[in-house]
């Protein structure tokens, strides 16, 4: 068995799994991403291309797959620069030549949900929540989920759940196919490799060859994507709805926005 550690992300090939690597991420229970877990993650997934894999299940340990980002409701909890080093390195994740099933229980929101939609396919339990929640903290949505999330759900539901910032639960979220199998949570790893051991059975240059034709524009359409939504959360960072989301998130109670 080959395992590389980078930081809180540590993956394994040929664990019983022919030909499929899990990319697992450890830093629960809620497993918050930043650029030093975005960068962990996208060093492991390309580094598999070099490898016999031809699949790669994405995990969390812990609670939740991805809770998002920590915000603070202060102005510098976005970087002032042209570009947001975080969405560089989101960038990443979509030039890698491997597909990848993300094994999903409990929240995927925020940048989490970004995090989940960078997966080609997508397993999750009825327990899993799904949200683009960017707009109930008063902030523009960002990880590329401006193009990803209308890629998979299709325009006019991805505006309903962009706009309204409600999290979908594991049903509402195959019917919708924001993800592709739905199973119990003891079962969760278990479908997700054998959804990879399919892909990896067939052919594996003809399997880079479709992927990289489906998703051939991806990774530039994120790149401008996340350009724009960084240059809109700079200027929402300043408004008194962006602290209000942030601080009515902690205290868990419904936001007053009022428009400043």
């Amino acid at each position: 068995m080959q395992t590389f550690t980078h930081g809180d992300v540590v993956s394994s090939l040929g664990d019983g799994h022919d030909h499929v690597a899990l990319v697992e991420i450890r830093r629960g229970p809620d497993n918050h991403i930043d650029v030093d877990l975005a960068t962990d993650l996208a060093d492991a997934i390309l580094e598999l291309d070099a490898t016999d894999c031809r699949a790669i299940v994405l995990a969390s340990e812990g609670k939740h797959f991805c809770g998002g980002g920590k915000l603070t409701g202060a102005h510098d909890d976005l970087p002032d620069s042209e570009r947001n080093p975080l969405y560089d390195q989101t960038v990443r994740l979509f030039q890698g030549a491997i597909p990848i099933v993300a094994a999903v229980q409990g929240a995927a929101v925020g940048a989490g949900l970004g995090l989940a939609l960078a997966a080609d396919f997508r397993v999750a339990t009825p327990a899993a929540r799904f949200g683009a929640t960017f707009a109930r903290l008063g902030l523009h949505p960002g990880f590329g989920t401006t193009v990803t999330l209308p890629r998979v759900i299709g325009d006019q539901r991805a505006a309903e759940v962009l706009m309204t910032g409600r999290r979908v639960t594991g049903e509402e979220a195959l019917a919708m196919g924001l993800c592709d199998r739905l199973v119990e949570p003891e079962r969760l790893r278990v479908e997700a490799y054998a959804l990879a051991g399919e892909i990896a059975e067939s052919a594996p240059l003809a399997v880079r060859a479709i992927r990289r034709t489906l998703r051939r524009t991806l990774a530039s359409e994120v790149a401008a994507a996340t350009l724009r939504e960084h240059a809109e959360q700079k200027l929402l960072r300043f408004t008194d709805d962006f602290r209000e989301g942030v601080t009515a998130t902690r205290e868990r109670r419904p936001p007053i926005f009022t428009g400043r």
